[in-house]
């Protein structure tokens, strides 16, 4: 395991030196956050363009190697509680937030993903959170929501990525061809088998140009067509961006002023939601 200081500008899948697990200080989270990476292939069915995945190609994860999986991430939770771990970690961030399934790519197209699910819930202590930040565009499948049901009982939640609330828009932020009607599915499935529920929306300007009101009344449209649908969402996570991407559109791309976020949070709390912000 290397020395490396770490922060929240730096999610170094490779900071401990492990296939599947890594820490991340996490700003949106407060702390040290558990990462475990189920596209090692750097794999993902969309193609964000702000994320930070070097060399991202489109497909699924790969076959999960569990027992090492598992034997990492007992490793890894004995280091941080008993080693000497979190002296690279800033003071004012030495705590474990949670465990999350994120990484490099979609982690529920992992055929495995329930039973990783399960791993977790062996090793983990009960009071620490289990976090998916997931696309949502696979909640159809079987695995992916037994996996969800486990989730629930292990004191986990869900971030539902919407980036935009419009075909158009998802075309142009996260390079898919999702129809609106096929998301709202989907986050009523994922709501429905684990109610811990949030949105999380990355918000920023591309080409020097801010979201503008149409893409803003799109989002708030599709919140109210959440509620008329008894979609019970827990709120909003706004975030903008805090690290470059890798993808091709990174010169195009910039953080909004903190204003800007706020002002946008303040139409969506309007509307009766619960809104956490990270610039």
């Amino acid at each position: 395991m290397n020395d490396k200081s770490l922060n929240v500008t730096d999610h170094d899948r490779d900071s401990a030196g492990l296939r599947y697990v890594y820490p991340v200080v996490s700003r949106r989270a407060g702390g040290v956050s558990i990462g475990v990476n189920l596209n090692t292939n750097n794999a993902c069915n969309w193609r964000c363009i702000y994320c930070q995945v070097l060399d991202l190609k489109l497909g699924s994860a790969p076959v999960v190697d569990l027992a090492l999986l598992e034997q990492e991430l007992s490793g890894f939770l004995h280091e941080l509680q008993h080693g000497d771990f979190m002296q690279r970690v800033p003071p004012e961030m030495r705590r474990i937030n949670d465990i999350a399934l994120s990484g490099n790519g979609e982690p529920t197209s992992a055929q495995s993903f329930n039973e990783v699910v399960e791993i977790i819930g062996k090793l983990k202590p009960a009071d620490l959170k289990l976090v998916l930040i997931t696309n949502g565009s696979l909640m159809q499948r079987d695995y992916v929501q037994q996996g969800l049901r486990r989730m629930a009982q292990l004191n986990g939640e869900v971030w539902f990525k919407l980036d935009r609330a419009s075909e158009a828009g998802m075309l142009r932020v996260n390079d898919t061809k999702s129809q609106m009607d096929a998301v709202r599915r989907n986050l009523a499935i994922a709501v429905s088998c684990c109610p811990n529920t949030w949105l999380q929306t990355c918000w920023f300007a591309l080409d020097g140009k801010a979201p503008d009101k149409q893409d803003e009344d799109d989002y708030l449209d599709f919140l109210s067509s959440c509620s008329v649908n008894g979609i019970e969402l827990q709120g909003v996570l706004l975030y903008g961006l805090a690290r470059p991407s890798l993808q091709a559109e990174a010169p195009r791309l910039s953080a909004l002023p903190g204003q800007q976020m706020e002002a946008f949070a303040a139409r969506i709390r309007a509307a009766g939601f619960t809104v956490k912000v990270a610039l």
